[in-house]
């Protein structure tokens, strides 16, 4: 999913290696002292010219480029985001948020001077931070305006001075970790939580109504009081211990809220809904007999023009690789069909979300393509699958099975071709069984 798994190491990044520093020597200084004063006789002191140089780069400013030891041991290039002042050490002593420039900005964090090599500095080649926070004082409608826009790798419907303000406004999470249900989950991006919980590393959410708080024992007591065992919704959907509820933002307006800021430390690029009226929740939980527990969501608006059936959609880390993304995508779908409508979702797309549309549209049309003897149009294929056209179109185009004859597209299937593109999309995930689906589209609902 673009994170990386983490290693098991010491502090310092380096395995621990058992028993060193044990043995006492016969002058009773342990061997690994005695080893390690021998050695530092025999290493060339810092000269003085070095230790000033390194000390002169602090502390660093931010835009800095530097080398950072991370989890794994290694180090790996990093931007300083962002700098603070550490409230126990002196007044020089700083720690950095930063981002690895090879990876995705989920894995940006908070670091102390040590995991940095000073080193590898860089120059800062970002304009003073002075200038940033001057043209960036913003009333609270611009902030959540820049809140309400979407995001997506080139940012293609932002200006300039739109998308300086939104990364400058989301550029450092807020929140660290939450706890949610039996699992405490790293954050990956910001969300604009209200002001009273900006001094917040972690957040404790109850997994039934998503009301959240500040300290554990706050938590505690609201589950003794919330009498929510499933989201606050119609059950649409029941399947062994799977279920899918349709929560209307309009009707829980608390939950669809609480959902949205949940949901956004989770996805850099998408829109956080604060017209929650406007939308449908569809939240898809694993039953067992303490409750429904959710494991993700896709939103949808009540009415688009767009022919969009679905805005956004999340799969929570503990449940992802687990077939639930191409599940929730799959469902989407099949509310389509009954709704008799062509969908498709709403752009721009996260980096994991169109990777699982490519996967779905393409495991989907390939099924059908090498089950259907004779030809079959582009129209037909959206008919029978209620996938967009256009989405048909690329997806085929990007598999080379489509070619363009007497001004017509044409769809040229090849068994052994179609064969090898299945086998690269990968597994399909949770299947819907559509006879367990009883629900009545939006409009037909009074």
């Amino acid at each position: 999913m673009g994170s990386l798994d983490t290693p098991t190491t010491t502090e310092n990044g380096s395995a621990p290696v058992p028993g060193r520093g044990k043995a006492p020597a016969a002058d009773g200084v342990p061997l690994q002292a005695a080893r390690d004063v021998e050695m530092a006789s025999e290493k060339p002191m810092e000269s003085d010219q070095s230790k000033k140089r390194r000390m002169a780069l602090l502390p660093l400013e931010v835009g800095t480029r530097v080398l950072c030891r991370w989890r794994d041991g290694k180090y790996h290039p990093v931007k300083v985001i962002e700098r603070r002042k550490i409230p126990t050490g002196d007044s020089n002593e700083y720690e950095y948020y930063v981002h690895y420039t090879e990876f995705n900005r989920r894995l940006d964090e908070w670091v102390k001077l040590e995991q940095l090599d000073l080193d590898s500095v860089e120059a800062v080649v970002d304009e003073k931070v002075e200038d940033k926070v001057t043209s960036l004082k913003m009333t609270r409608h611009q902030k959540r305006k820049i809140d309400e826009t979407h995001v997506e790798e080139g940012h293609e419907e932002l200006d300039a001075a739109s998308l300086r303000e939104h990364e400058e406004f989301t550029k450092v999470k807020n929140i660290a970790t939450i706890e949610l249900g039996r699992y405490e989950i790293e954050t990956w991006y910001f969300s604009p939580f209200p002001p009273e919980y900006n001094d917040c590393v972690k957040l404790y959410f109850c997994e039934f109504c998503l009301n959240f708080m500040k300290r554990k024992e706050q938590l505690q007591r609201h589950m003794k009081k919330c009498d929510l065992k499933h989201p606050p919704g119609d059950e649409i959907y029941r399947s062994g211990t799977l279920s899918m509820f349709e929560v209307d933002g309009k009707k829980n307006k608390i939950y669809g809220q609480n959902l949205c800021y949940l949901a956004k430390l989770f996805l850099d690029h998408k829109t956080l809904y604060y017209d929650v009226d406007l939308f449908l929740f569809y939240v898809l939980c694993e039953c067992d007999d303490r409750g429904c527990h959710m494991v993700g969501y896709f939103s949808k608006e009540k009415h688009s023009e767009e022919s969009y059936n679905l805005a956004c959609i999340l799969t929570l880390p503990p449940y992802q690789r687990k077939g639930y993304g191409k599940f929730l995508i799959a469902f989407s779908y099949e509310l389509s069909k009954k709704e008799g409508k062509v969908g498709t979702p709403e752009r721009p797309l996260s980096d994991l979300g169109l990777l699982s549309y490519r996967g779905y549209w393409t495991r989907v049309l390939l099924d059908i393509l090498k089950k259907h003897k004779g030809n079959i149009s582009i129209k037909e294929l959206s008919d029978m699958t209620a996938i967009k056209a256009e989405d048909i179109l690329t997806t085929l185009q990007s598999l080379e099975l489509i070619q363009y004859r007497k001004g017509q597209h044409v769809i040229c299937a090849d068994p052994k071709v179609l064969d090898r593109h299945l086998k690269a999309a990968g597994r399909g995930g949770l299947e819907v069984d559509v006879s367990k689906l009883i629900w009545t589209p939006y409009k037909e609902q009074g």
